[in-house]
């Protein structure tokens, strides 16, 4: 009886900590988010939101606040959805938003979507944040405007003059404004190393915006905060299984003295 019971409730431990990691991860990999992580500082970059629904309704606006140190310079139309921005007394969009259209539902349960924006980024190294309000069919909001390892966090974008971490950032305006847009390699490069980073960094709007036409969205795949955060999410939960193996072995010891 002790053996039976003893198998049972590890059994039932191990299923608890497995649906424990899957609703977590779950809920993890389910965060509104904007990419990419990493850009060059002055860059024209093509930024890509991707909106999941995480409830069992579709969502049918999304709005996104543009950070004050970026400028935004337009975006991609699509078919479904009708685009709107909100502009300061300085004509300046402070805001841009996604709602269906036509007989459009929206975005499903267990779908996403993505839309695409071209933006300048700052010229000075930062981290900017990237507040977004997911609308339901409902009525009801999910305000995405907390800090990293909150439940409901805001994407932040690093933008940095080093291109090893700004990874793969959108081209300058074409004035040398990325200033470190790639390394060049030539035949003369000794001779001529300034003419060729300048060839170098001299990629235009046109190379954003093209990206934006195409509807490639730069660098989706890469969310540092989500990655972390199912790391340490699977660390609690491995920590959990192994604390709730110890009090069963415990108790067992006690029962056999």
């Amino acid at each position: 009886m002790k053996k039976t019971s003893w198998v049972s409730k590890l059994t039932s431990t191990v299923a608890a900590g497995a649906a424990a990691f899957l609703l977590f991860a779950s809920f993890a990999s389910a965060h509104v988010t904007v990419n990419p992580s990493n850009a060059q500082t002055s860059a024209w970059q093509m930024y890509t939101i991707k909106v999941p629904s995480e409830k069992e309704l579709p969502t049918t606006k999304i709005t996104l606040k543009v950070p004050k140190e970026v400028t935004f310079k337009q975006y991609q139309p699509l078919t479904g959805w009708k685009i709107s921005t909100e502009k300061n007394d300085s004509n300046e969009v402070t805001s841009i938003t996604w709602e269906v259209d036509g007989d459009n539902q929206g975005i499903l349960a267990g779908q996403f979507q993505q839309f695409n924006f071209v933006a300048q980024n700052p010229k000075n190294e930062t981290e900017v944040a990237w507040d977004a309000f997911q609308y339901y069919s409902d009525g009801s909001i999910v305000e995405w405007t907390g800090k990293p390892g909150d439940n409901n966090p805001h994407s932040i974008t690093t933008i940095s003059e080093d291109p090893a971490v700004a990874g793969n950032a959108a081209a300058s305006d074409g004035h040398d404004s990325a200033g470190t847009a790639g390394t060049a390699t030539d035949d003369k490069a000794s001779d001529t190393a300034t003419d060729d980073k300048k060839a170098n960094d001299d990629t235009t709007l046109g190379d954003a915006l093209s990206d934006t036409v195409t509807g490639q969205p730069n660098n989706t795949d890469t969310d540092t905060g989500t990655l972390k955060l199912q790391q340490a999410t699977l660390i609690v939960s491995i920590l959990a299984l192994i604390m709730s193996f110890l009090g069963i072995a415990l108790a067992t010891r006690r029962k056999k003295r």
